[in-house]
């Protein structure tokens, strides 16, 4: 054994080999992975097909990224799935979009916070996998206590002190996690330790990228950027290629330097079908369908097969919505949700998905 394990949630979660356990926190391994990525800026350009080839392995820690569907690196993942990528550990806070992968095998095992996709609800086929055993948890986590597994990672720290899981039931399903005695203090001072996690492969989609991997979006980072310094390959998909000029001399600069990344990807529309700050609105018909098909495992499998496994790239999803028509529309409705157009004529008013209702159905 090279970790020592929280022992009572190995035992609550049958856990007896824990060799699955070890890649997540080895910090030492992954910084040794990542010293070795050039300090030099090189071009990075590739297509998906050929980054998630090279990128991504079987048996590999997959990092969810951004938050559910929003600037989530989709494209990328479905492309995991297309070429039949397996037996991957699935981690990310939250945790969504790892459903996709469960029903071919393509997800084995999962790091688990929250799987579902806000006002669209639970999802009822990752709780029947779970039952059934087609995918194992191997840990617990809250979106803080995750986050600051990340954020250690990223400092370069074998891991973090704090007081997030204390008086919960997680720390009874997370063998990651330890309580101890805050070295400081002489007084009884129960803390957590929170080990530093550093996942194999993130796909991170952001508004614009240069051909070496400076990067730049626009919302809320949630964990990329501490992921894109944790991971061992980091895969940028991007809505356009920019020079390095207008990386060096935006408002915004780089969010994620070039120095984390592996690969360059330029993807428009990436995010598809989920939300992309500045430039297009979620589909909200796939997203209401998907959570109703949930219920059944079949039918969750067909819709998988349908929009996944049966469409070559991100433009055939873009067709199966309306293709330009969907692209105008949603470019006004994401605009306008963020304040940048007059909201006038923009309609946010939609159909909640039922049987016998056509993709085009719903605007």
């Amino acid at each position: 054994m090279i970790f020592d394990y929280n022992q009572e949630a190995l035992k609550n979660l049958n856990i007896e080999d824990t060799s699955i356990l070890d890649r997540l926190v080895d910090y030492k391994q992954a910084r040794e992975v990542r010293q070795k990525k050039e300090h030099y800026q090189r071009d990075k350009r590739m297509s998906l097909k050929e980054a998630i080839a090279e990128y991504v392995h079987d048996g590999d820690i997959w990092c969810d990224s951004s938050f559910g569907y929003v600037r989530s690196g989709l494209q990328g993942f479905w492309e995991i799935i297309r070429q039949g990528k397996k037996d991957l550990q699935a981690i990310g806070s939250p945790n969504t979009n790892m459903s996709y992968g469960i029903p071919f095998g393509n997800v084995k095992y999962c790091h688990s916070s929250y799987t579902g996709a806000e006002m669209r609800g639970i999802d009822k086929g990752f709780s029947r996998n779970i039952k059934s055993g087609k995918v194992k948890i191997l840990s617990d986590w809250s979106h803080g206590l995750m986050a600051l597994g990340f954020k250690a990672a990223q400092l370069g720290m074998p891991g973090c002190f704090s007081k997030q899981g204390l008086g919960s039931d997680i720390l009874k399903y997370n063998p990651y996690l330890k309580v101890m005695q805050n070295p400081m203090s002489k007084e009884p001072d129960p803390v957590v330790f929170v080990p530093a996690l550093c996942p194999d492969v993130i796909v991170i989609h952001v508004n614009a990228a240069d051909k070496f991997g400076n990067a730049r979006f626009y919302g809320p980072s949630v964990n990329d950027i501490a992921v894109a310094a944790a991971a061992r390959k980091v895969i940028i998909t991007c809505e356009e290629i920019v020079s390095n000029y207008d990386i060096r001399y935006h408002a915004k600069g780089a969010q994620i330097p070039f120095n984390n990344v592996d690969a360059v990807v330029e993807l428009p529309f990436g995010a598809a079908p989920g939300y992309m700050p500045n430039e297009y609105y979620w589909m909200r018909y796939f997203w209401e369908k998907l959570f109703y098909m949930t219920q059944d495992e079949e039918k969750f499998k067909e819709y998988i097969k349908e929009w996944i496994l049966d469409t070559k790239d991100v433009n055939d999803v873009i067709e199966k919505v309306g293709g330009i028509e969907w692209i105008k529309k949603s470019r006004r409705r994401a605009r306008a949700a963020e304040g940048n157009i007059d909201p006038d004529g923009v309609s946010f008013v939609y159909k909640i998905w039922q049987e016998g209702m056509d993709t085009k159905d719903i605007d």
